[in-house]
């Protein structure tokens, strides 16, 4: 879908090379990827209850790597907003541990390596059905980054109630499942714009899962792929001078991801 969006005005897609493993060395601990890169060249194997590996997902690892690095250098560079067609998801792994079908930890390798490159503070928004509690375990004693989390509870992985705030960097939004798509819109941007209270980010990550579909079946959320579009719009509109780096988290009905993918990538550019 997205090359045949090409006609669009502002879209480019583009393959990039695989990344470094130093990039991931800033979240996860060294034995972790070594394991990692150990259990894929031996053929796969399972790495937790719900998570497992074949001969080609350490490839996969590095080469998201270099797609979220080249999209953070994109949009730093100010060549516009940028988007990473990713897989493995990643808002679920920890720094020794991959869980909830994510190997790495995609938003926070993205956030290192923008504030390498001297963007210092980072806005994550996970718009993903599931709580990332991976994302959150990374960098909720980190007051440079500021999470926005909205998200099915009580679901997988049962974290993120609004009582968990980090160091005051932490924003959840635990809703149940079935309400009006308009309710969820305006609570996480009620978030959002909490979060942006007197604190101005310099880039804007977003964990773009598209699980919280109606019809998803991981999921009892009943967003259309034109509110990913309202809420990427509210962003370049609420912080119209700051880079917005979109990040493939789940989705599970690859039709319908697809729709969820374009809408958001249009509003982006």
């Amino acid at each position: 879908m997205l090359e045949r969006a090409r006609a669009e005005p502002g879209i480019d897609v583009r393959e990039v090379a695989a990344g470094p493993v130093d990039a991931l060395l800033d979240v996860h601990a060294p034995a972790y990827l070594e394991m990692l890169q150990a259990m894929s060249a031996r053929g796969g194997g399972t790495l937790f209850l719900d998570t497992v590996l074949n001969g080609a997902s350490w490839a996969a690892v590095l080469g998201a790597t270099g797609a979220v690095l080249a999209a953070v250098d994109h949009a730093h560079a100010g060549r516009g907003h940028a988007f990473a067609a990713v897989r493995p998801p990643g808002h679920h792994a920890l720094a020794s541990r991959g869980m909830g079908f994510c190997l790495v930890g995609n938003a926070m390798v993205a956030a290192r390596h923008a504030q390498r490159s001297g963007r210092e503070r980072v806005l994550i928004v996970d718009w993903d059905v599931h709580h990332g509690n991976g994302t959150q375990a990374l960098m909720e004693h980190d007051a440079t980054i500021r999470y926005v989390s909205l998200h099915q509870h009580p679901w997988y992985p049962g974290t993120g109630t609004a009582e968990e705030r980090g160091v005051g960097n932490v924003f959840n939004v635990p809703r149940g499942p079935g309400a009006p798509a308009a309710r969820y819109v305006d609570d996480l941007w009620a978030a959002i714009v909490a979060a942006t209270s007197a604190w101005a980010p310099a880039i804007v990550l977003v964990s773009a899962g598209f699980d919280a579909m109606r019809g998803d079946p991981l999921g009892g959320f009943t967003l259309e792929p034109e509110h990913y579009g309202e809420l990427t719009r509210r962003l370049r509109e609420h912080l119209p001078d700051v880079p917005i780096v979109g990040l493939l988290e789940g989705g599970y009905v690859p039709a319908r991801l697809a729709d969820g993918v374009l809408a958001h990538v249009l509003a982006l550019a």
